[in-house]
Order: C-alpha cells, then structure tokens, then sequence
C-alpha cells in the first residue's frame, strides 16, 4: 500500500511540475507576443512621424510642431517612440500659450453711426413711380 501511496504523490508532483512548466510557457509566451506587438506599434509610429518630416515648415506650424521637434523625436533611439517626444512638445506650448494670455483691456466704446438706413427716411417697400 505505501508503494501506491508514494506513486500517487509522486504523479501528483510530476502533474503539478508539468503545470508549472506550461504556465510559465504560456507567460513567456504571452510576453514575447506583448513585446512583439510593442515593436510593431513603434515600428508604425515611426513611419507615420516619417509622413510628418515630408510636411513644409508652415503644415508643420499648423500642428504646433517645428523642424527642430521632428529631429530631435528621430535622435531617440529606435526602440522608443518618437511621436511621445511630439506629442510632450506640442503639449508644452499649448500650455505655455496659456498660460501667457494677456487679458487685454476692452477697447471703449465710441458710439458710431448706423449704417442702415431708418426706414421714414427712405422708400423701402413702395412702388417706383413709372415714368
């Protein structure tokens, strides 16, 4: 009976290593699918900061970003995303045109004249007299 009883404990253990060894697979499997879908994500955020280094000085403006932010998002290293630098740059202008509003005084007011005619004044809604 101890034989039984020791084989039992041993399939068991040997169930339980095999387990062990196949979640920890599917882990490693999970993390090279992960870091394999994180090198494709970077890989097409480089080809469409590429599309923007092909924009002119102004189409650049446009977006809040200059020459400047496109090269230094391209001297990351290629493992990094570059759009992150352009997106932090244009956040921190944003914020810095904020923050750097001017609260102007209101221009007084001068009154000036209508430029609609008063309707006594003129023949709106009457007939012309044939001549």
């Amino acid at each position: 009976m101890t034989a039984q009883l020791s084989l039992r404990n041993i399939a068991s253990l040997g169930l339980q290593a095999l387990h062990w060894a196949l979640a920890s697979g599917a882990g490693h499997v999970r993390q090279a699918c992960a870091a394999g879908w994180q090198v494709r994500e970077t890989l097409r955020r480089r080809r469409e900061a590429a599309v923007l280094a092909t924009f002119n000085d102004r189409m650049l403006a446009d977006i809040g970003l200059t020459r400047g932010d496109l090269h230094d998002a391209f001297a990351e290293p290629p493992w990094r995303d570059p759009t992150a630098v352009l997106v932090a740059r244009v956040r921190e202008r944003r914020a810095a045109r904020r923050r750097s509003v001017w609260p102007w005084p209101e221009p007084p007011r001068v009154p000036a004249p209508s430029i609609v005619p008063l309707t006594e004044r003129c023949d709106v809604g009457q007939r012309a007299s044939s001549m």
